[in-house]
């Protein structure tokens, strides 16, 4: 049998964990800044010789590790940055969502920080999420500086980053993960908390055996190397009109801004850190509100929804990589006990891949992308050894409920 082509340095053989829903096309993180057209040196996850997946693994590394120990440590930690004079000894970067909730209302009012929390808000706020984000403020009763960069430059970025990459969230990401260091640079802060460790969704268990961000996310020597949208910062000045005043907030940071006395924790390391108990955490402490519908494209309503742009993300990586937003929450849901595999296959085969329609006029009507061309690049994203054409129709080759058409 020929051959097929594989994008991205895709494994060419699909396989499904043994213990969870996911598969090993499921992309391991990297600095975001490093996205591009032909990069050939990506990561997915890990799977043993019995195939089972790292964010599996990680799972049950979590139910033996003794979280008392590891609350010390944190204690410790927090004596060495905690300040009496009433300025802010630590940030927490989030949007309002239940991460960044659980994150900073911990600090403060358990541990007696005081944190300033840092927004980089949404694209397109959705109704709810923007409600949660002031009741975040509001009633959890945190300082924040929100920092909106210009909405053309935001535009232009999202719409290059869908063309050249199918991937609409990248902007987002980029702002919330360099903005925190930054910030923390201007006001002296040495102390920044991020929530979970990429290692809780499948990236190598060894990420995980500390709690200290990699800097390689948030810095870089060279600012040739950079991609934004997938393009150099020459290209998007000499093709897209953008200069690197409209692009700066959105890069890392480079050495002279680069401050050694800054330390990037995940309190997921040092807190045993479960979805579903951080999100009835923030319903109980700062009202949150999950949304009043389905998430298309899986089964729950409280994860990432503040963002109308959220839903497209999701379903873009479906169609790269074959794993959509309902493999997410039931991967999470089998390692935390909360369903069994079987029912986790189930909800997998009826919501995986549903088209996000409810915001996507909207979003694209944004961005100023046709529908019908936004179609036609997600078909060209589509990887041959994952889809196949049948009938001007598209199926999974492969699914984890063994029914692909080539199963």
């Amino acid at each position: 049998m020929k051959k097929l082509e594989t994008f991205y340095n895709l494994p060419s053989r699909v396989k499904f964990c043994s213990i969870c829903v996911n598969s090993n096309q499921y992309p391991a993180s990297i600095p975001e800044f490093k996205h591009s057209v032909d990069r050939k040196d990506a990561l997915y996850v890990n799977f043993d010789k019995d195939d089972v997946c790292d964010g599996c693994k990680q799972a049950k590394i979590k139910m033996e590790i003794d979280w008392a120990s590891r609350e010390k440590q944190l204690l410790k930690l927090l004596d060495k940055h905690r300040r009496n004079d009433g300025e802010y000894d630590c940030l927490v970067p989030g949007s309002g969502g239940k991460d960044s909730v659980y994150a900073s209302h911990l600090l403060k009012y358990k541990y007696g920080m005081n944190p300033l929390t840092v927004t980089w808000p949404p694209i397109m706020y959705t109704d709810y999420g923007y409600k949660n984000y002031q009741n975040w403020l509001n009633i959890g009763g945190f300082d924040n500086i929100t920092y909106r960069p210009s909405g053309e430059v935001m535009r232009k970025l999202t719409k290059i980053a869908i063309e050249t990459l199918l991937h609409p969230f990248q902007t987002f990401i980029l702002g919330q993960k360099n903005l925190a260091p930054k910030i923390a640079s201007k006001y002296g802060i040495s102390l920044v908390f991020y929530g979970e460790n990429e290692a809780e969704y499948g990236n190598p268990v060894a990420d995980n055996n500390q709690s200290l961000r990699d800097k390689s996310f948030y810095s870089i020597n060279n600012l040739e190397k950079i991609r934004l949208a997938g393009r150099s910062l020459a290209e998007l000045k000499e093709k897209h009109n953008l200069n690197l005043s409209d692009l700066k907030i959105f890069l890392p940071l480079t050495p002279e801004e680069y401050n050694e006395n800054i330390q990037i924790h995940y309190l997921g390391y040092y807190k045993k850190w479960v979805p579903q108990e951080a999100y009835y955490y923030a319903v109980e402490n700062t009202n949150f509100k999950a949304r009043p519908h389905r998430t298309q494209g899986t089964y729950s309503k409280y994860n990432s929804i503040d963002d109308k742009i959220d839903d497209l993300h999701y379903y873009t990586r479906f169609i790269k990589f074959g794993i959509g937003r309902a493999t997410d929450d039931a991967a999470q849901e089998i390692r935390n006990n909360h369903i069994n595999r079987e029912e986790g296959k189930a909800l997998v085969k009826r919501f995986d891949g549903e088209l996000p329609d409810r915001y996507l006029k909207e979003v694209l009507d944004f961005i100023e992308i046709n529908e019908n061309y936004f179609h036609e690049r997600c078909n060209d994203f589509r990887s041959p050894h994952l889809w196949k054409n049948e009938n001007n129709k598209w199926y999974l080759r492969h699914t984890v409920n063994r029914d692909g058409t080539d199963d």
